[in-house]
């Protein structure tokens, strides 16, 4: 009996967004991108997961 091709409902999602930074943090972004053989997508999810998890947030009422 043939195996069946199975597809399952697509779980992660990402959005598309256009962003502006200033030409210092791009050219830091650009060498670390180099040095680490990652991407700058890859590496500004992992900065901001890193952001968001050691992040204070204080309401200032």
């Amino acid at each position: 009996m043939k195996e069946k091709f199975v597809i399952k409902p697509k779980t992660a999602r990402s959005v598309t967004m256009t962003i502006r930074i200033d030409g210092e943090t791009n050219d830091k972004l650009d060498e670390l991108a180099l040095k680490s053989n990652r991407s700058r997508n890859e590496l500004i999810n992992l900065s901001l997961r890193y952001a968001f998890e050691n992040l204070e947030f204080i309401d200032e009422e």
